[in-house]
């Protein structure tokens, strides 16, 4: 008969229960609760208000298409540019948020675009997992990754382009680490979603491509180092001229090991080559059609975008919020530096070509953190390894006592659960609650309003101001210019900087374009101008902005 003691080791639910206390310590340990408090703290970093000034006519849009049941093709929203090509090529997530806004409202889309930021993250976080064992090393690249690309955090589709860029990087990745092909079958079904949330979608398959030759480059560096692994007997007989051991190879014989790198490289690269062509095959799947093969180019080319707009400018590291890329992209450099392992080919020209395109532009050091952050915590964890002052990382976590169990992952829940999530739920409560007042302090709210009651006639506005326009007053009233510098020119860009500047011919222009009333800041050029001016007659004035109407 069974002993009253071995009776006694039986949970109620079944399970022995040193066992069930061991899983209950493993999943509530300490280091397991550190990713969660991460991520907590990371959503409550990204849960803000809502200040991007396009966010307005996105959600805008979103309305138009969820009454009328169709996405533009031309622009309904201004009368100077009314009826020209408009590609709409974010239409559903502009859907999907303004269904987020009539359910939830300003809460709502606070918490949804925080969890996009969050998750694409959280992803960073898992790669860098596994190749640095200790949460400290893989949080601190992730957290650092974080604080790199907050400038660009916001209610706005953009965010869907750094979660999808995100989960391509990971599928890739875990192709290339012996996933097999099952990865990449999943890339075109996302590149599908892309396409139709968000122009950004080009960078998926720039991220397929690179993935292609970087695996290529692996193979050729590979077989540079051991010549002999280019290719069994033949490779071995090749080995020692390759390697300048005997005398130098004639070029049939260089033909002949390039063939045989290129034979090993070749099953490698292909089903990367099928998988590229199979996200370039749904591409024209969207309402635009074919032209979002050419629209992307298009945005990249536009001096007006990349002259004027701040986000396309590159970093200024006189300013704060650019000190973390600056030091995310030196800390993988002295890390890749002082590692023992030497950085796989592939990983080194997706770094390049990523920090490259930061160093370029604001709006691309979301993808460098992408590639940078894991990297940067496998190599430090590396370097820690062979530490003896690091052993407190590398060494397992200790094992509480039988008694101990129960208590510490009680502590841990309350600690490392309940009050990080208590403090998302705060954060998301704050921003939501002070939503009205930011919008008064950042858009010409007591101005709008001003507007609205009376007949102005065609109104020149603020470039910044020309989404907020488009939500309060479409379409009652249409817009001079708003964030959709595509949609408008550069050259009418350039003319609508000039006008607002005071220069030479702004009479000239508002003539041209029919303006009978102008909404800009206090102190624009353009303001001072007019408030000497016997045509023109100030009518309203607060600290956000003036406006005049002619006389």
């Amino acid at each position: 008969m069974e002993s009253s003691a071995n009776i006694g080791a039986v949970s109620l639910t079944g399970v022995p229960a040193g066992r069930a206390e061991g899983r209950l310590a493993v999943l509530l340990s300490t280091r397991r609760l550190l990713a969660f408090v991460l991520l907590a703290s990371l959503f409550t970093m990204a849960a803000g208000q809502i200040t991007d000034p396009d966010f307005w006519w996105h959600l805008r849009t979103g309305q138009l298409i969820f009454e009328t049941r169709s996405v533009p093709h031309a622009d309904p929203f201004s009368f100077t540019a009314r009826g020209r090509e408009w590609v709409a090529h974010e239409w559903l997530t502009e859907v999907l948020m303004y269904a987020v806004y009539r359910l939830a409202g300003w809460g709502g889309l606070i918490v949804s675009f925080s969890a996009v930021m969050t998750g694409a993250l959280m992803i960073v976080y898992r790669r860098a997992a596994r190749v640095a064992a200790h949460p400290f090393v893989a949080g601190g690249a992730t957290l650092l990754a974080a604080l790199a690309t907050a400038p660009m955090w916001g209610v706005r589709p953009q965010m869907i382009s750094f979660l999808l860029a995100s989960v391509f990087v990971a599928l890739l990745d875990s192709h290339e680490r012996g996933g097999g092909a099952r990865p990449l079958v999943w890339l075109p079904a996302l590149m599908l979603l892309w396409v139709n949330m968000h122009g950004g979608f080009a960078l998926g398959l720039v991220l397929v491509g690179l993935t292609a030759a970087g695996v290529a480059l692996d193979e050729i560096a590979g077989a540079g180092r051991r010549p002999e692994a280019a290719g069994d007997e033949q490779g071995r007989r090749l080995a020692g001229p390759v390697r300048g051991q005997g005398t130098e190879l004639p070029e049939q014989s260089k033909r002949e090991w390039a063939r045989l790198v290129w034979s090993r490289a070749w099953p490698r690269v292909r089903p990367l080559l099928f998988a590229l062509a199979a996200c370039a095959a749904v591409v024209p799947l969207n309402p635009s059609g074919a032209r979002l093969f050419t629209y992307p180019l298009e945005t990249l080319r536009s001096g007006a975008m990349q002259r004027h707009i701040q986000e396309w400018f590159s970093p200024d590291f006189h300013r704060p919020e650019a000190h973390a890329f600056a030091l995310l992209l030196f800390a993988v450099l002295v890390a890749l530096a002082l590692s023992p392992k030497r950085a796989r080919p592939r990983d080194l020209l997706l770094l390049c070509v990523t920090a490259y395109a930061g160093l370029r532009s604001w709006r691309n050091i979301p993808v460098f953190a992408l590639a940078a952050a894991p990297l940067l915590a496998e190599h430090v964890w590396l370097i820690f390894k062979g530490r003896d002052w690091a052993r407190g990382l590398t060494a397992p976590e200790p094992r509480e006592a039988e008694g101990g169990v129960v208590f510490r992952s009680l502590l841990n829940t309350a600690l490392f659960v309940v009050i990080p999530a208590g403090l998302c739920v705060a954060g998301v409560a704050r921003a939501s609650g002070r939503q009205g007042a930011v919008e008064a302090s950042k858009f010409p709210a007591a101005a709008v309003e001003f507007l609205r009651a009376r007949e102005a006639g065609p109104v020149f506005n603020a470039y910044g101001w020309g989404g907020y326009l488009i939500w309060k007053l479409y379409p009652a009233r249409l817009v001079y210019i708003d964030g959709r510098a595509d949609v408008y020119g550069d050259k009418f860009v350039e003319d609508f900087i000039k006008t607002e500047g005071g220069e030479r011919g702004w009479r000239e222009r508002l003539e041209r374009d029919g303006v009978r009333a102008v909404l800009v800041v206090p102190d624009a050029a353009l303001a001072s101008l007019l408030r000497e001016d016997a045509g023109w007659e100030k009518v309203f004035e607060d600290s956000q902005a003036v406006v005049f109407f002619k006389r």
